[in-house]
């Protein structure tokens, strides 16, 4: 038998405490399975990693996170370890439970994990990816599980799933998209192919312009490559070619509006300003904040 990887001090220590967890190998219910379901814990529940090596978060991202979560829930379930009766600490996780607190909710989905269980996450895992009916999120998911949780590399997640490193690389970058474009991806509204041409533009607005195009449009994952390519074109474009006052100008309006602003301009001062939003009230909020709505 292969020698299984030691964690190192962290996530390893976390998990091989043993002595602080009263979950035993034999589960008792559902809501301790430690493969892959999800169960719904009350955040009054759940205590803060000791071993969580960031202090800081950035509060308007916080604030960011917590207005999706506010509107589309959250999609990455956090990690727990379960410490006592009633009583669980994050091992993964702890920006979106923050966030979920700033939402208001009273309740986040979990995993939840038992002590020195690693050689059966790890397996549960494994086998839970090479079912078929997976959207790539989920696949994604449990990608990023294995890494965080298990300690293994790209190049060891790659060998213990048959898969290349670069098509990990490529599952993982998912989890960066926006949470509307994820959850459409989740929804099968969405290819992994049409996914992969929306993460090859940096800029999120344009990310989610390109979701939309292709939504509304059917566009096929070749025609969706090809307006991925213009707008990382245009995109860089407009970046060198927009001066320092006119970025200002761009987050002011942002800011003003509460809303995604693009704005172009040429070297002859000749350019456009674009104005995003994802649905009717939305872009009635912004029309009204213009005095433009009757």
């Amino acid at each position: 038998m292969a020698k299984t990887r030691a964690l190192g001090r962290g996530l390893g220590a976390l998990l091989d405490d043993s002595g602080s967890d009263i979950v035993s190998k034999s589960l008792s219910s559902p809501k301790e399975d430690a493969g892959g379901s999800v169960s719904g814990i009350s955040i009054s529940e759940i205590e803060a990693n000791p071993f969580q090596p960031r202090t800081r978060f950035d509060q308007e991202k916080l604030d960011e996170l917590s207005a999706s979560i506010s509107q589309l829930g959250i999609i990455q379930p956090i990690t727990l370890r379960k410490v006592r009766q009633n009583k669980y600490q994050i091992i993964s996780g702890e920006r979106r439970f923050r966030a979920s607190q700033l939402a208001g909710l009273t309740e986040v989905p979990a995993y939840i994990r038992v002590a020195n269980d690693q050689t059966m996450l790890e397996m549960a895992l494994v086998e839970n990816i090479q079912r078929d009916n997976l959207d790539a999120i989920e696949v994604a998911i449990s990608y990023q599980r294995l890494i965080d949780e298990c300690s293994l590399t790209q190049e060891a997640l790659g060998e213990r799933v048959g898969k290349k490193r670069s098509t990990i690389t490529n599952y993982l970058r998912l989890l960066k998209l926006p949470p509307q474009i994820q959850k459409a991806i989740m929804d099968r509204v969405l290819t992994m192919g049409h996914a992969r041409a929306i993460i090859n533009i940096d800029d999120e607005s344009e990310q989610l312009q390109l979701f939309k195009e292709i939504v509304r449009g059917g566009l096929s994952v070749r025609a969706a490559e090809q307006a991925s390519k213009s707008a990382k074109a245009s995109g860089v474009t407009a970046k060198k070619e927009l001066p320092i006052e006119y970025q200002r100008i761009q987050d002011n309006v942002k800011r003003q509006l509460d809303a995604e602003i693009g704005l172009k301009v040429n070297a002859k001062g000749k350019g456009s300003l674009s104005i995003s939003f994802d649905n009717e009230k939305e872009l009635k909020r912004v029309l009204s904040i213009l005095d433009l709505w009757p």
